[in-house]
């Protein structure tokens, strides 16, 4: 048996499991299709894009189809630590609900602070019941850094005073699978940036388990659907990077599927912001782009229901999914070389041959090759 014939079976054994269980919203994702006027092509559309992108072979969208139907099946207590709440609204900020908020909506969502009526006494109730409860069994997301100096102390939370150290310590325990949704759960994020008085690291670094870091600042919301669909399915991890990102959505650089991508190697660079090039669509590498250094599928998933990115709006890739980007890849509008080589002057075309070809995150002879084709001045 080959090994997407085994995953299959894989993914049908897990959900019969997941159909013998209690539902526990008290209406079915179809219903709720129905009052939102999505129909069952669209329902299957999106199986069909889901399954693309999760990079499985297109039988296994009537998986994803089924995943989807039986969400509500499996816990879910997503937590808010240091953070800006804007990975929940990449994927609640909707004008129109879509699919994927749907889903989102579909899942059994025991405790999230943001969504949630409850508050004080009765939230903490709430999250302590759902982790005794399901323990074992849920799947834990996690929004935020975990600031660890003084023990703890510069995040406190609730009316009974814990610190989110200890509140993760302890959800992560009874956690069947553990999501890190965006840089500062990821990596640290803005929070863990130079100073960082408040010694926050990532999600992975204060517990001893695996967890999946979804990249990004924040990350599309397609990153966060796909990476439950894929736990509901399969009941385990997709298969992880260096920097335990899932490959299906950082397997490939920002680069490489950029549409400026053409514009790069015919030497063709946005001198300033406003110029003629930057009408024509010319790439913004010369105004700090980190595309060449970054991981991500914001190119061909992007954002706002895949209306656009960044890039495409005429602003460079900052690499936000990258770990440590707030300090390895600033300034976000200067090249990345310039800063590689501490204050000392250079053209383009040096940093081009000096850092993009000598770095092992290098953007390949033939780019080089590019930069000098067209001589560029500072």
């Amino acid at each position: 048996m080959d090994t997407h014939a085994a995953l299959y079976q894989q993914g049908k054994a897990r959900l019969d499991m997941l159909r013998q269980l209690k539902a526990r919203t008290p209406h079915s994702l179809e219903n709720k299709m129905m009052e939102n006027e999505i129909t069952r092509r669209d329902f299957m559309k999106w199986s069909a894009s889901v399954t693309a992108m999760l990079a499985l072979p297109l039988p296994f969208s009537s998986l994803v189809a089924e995943a989807a139907e039986l969400a509500d099946r499996v816990p879910l207590i997503w937590l808010h630590m240091a953070e800006c709440t804007g990975c929940s609204e990449s994927l609640i900020r909707t004008d129109t609900p879509n699919l994927d908020s749907l889903i989102f909506d579909h899942v059994s969502l025991e405790y999230h602070e943001t969504l949630m009526a409850a508050s004080g006494w009765q939230a903490e109730e709430n999250l302590e019941h759902a982790m005794e409860a399901y323990k074992g069994r849920y799947l834990l997301a996690v929004e935020g850094a975990i600031p660890t100096a003084n023990n703890g102390s510069f995040l406190t939370v609730g009316c009974k005073g814990h610190t989110g150290l200890e509140i993760i310590k302890h959800a992560a325990e009874g956690a069947a699978a553990i999501i890190s949704v965006g840089t500062c759960a990821a990596f640290g994020g803005v929070q863990a940036a130079h100073p960082n008085p408040t010694e926050a690291k990532g999600v992975h670094e204060v517990i001893d388990k695996t967890v999946i870091n979804l990249g990004g600042c924040p990350p599309s919301e397609k990153n966060i659907v796909g990476t439950l669909m894929y736990y509901i399915m399969f009941g385990k991890l997709p298969a992880l990077d260096m920097f335990n990102r899932p490959k299906w959505a950082y397997g490939a650089r920002v680069h490489d599927n950029c549409e400026r991508r053409g514009r790069f190697d015919a030497g063709e660079f946005v001198e300033e912001f406003g110029d003629q090039g930057a009408k024509d669509g010319y790439c913004l590498y010369k105004l700090g782009c980190k595309g060449p250094y970054s991981y991500n599928n914001c190119p061909t998933e992007r954002f706002n229901h895949h209306t656009s990115w960044p890039v495409l709006a005429g602003h460079g890739c900052i690499g936000c999914s990258e770990p440590n980007f707030w300090d390895d890849m600033a300034d976000f509008e200067k090249p990345l070389g310039r800063q590689l080589l501490h204050g000392v002057d250079a053209t383009a075309d040096t940093v081009g041959a000096v850092i993009l070809g000598a770095t092992a995150v290098g953007i390949g002879a033939h780019a080089v090759a590019s930069i000098f084709a067209k001589p560029l001045e500072e």
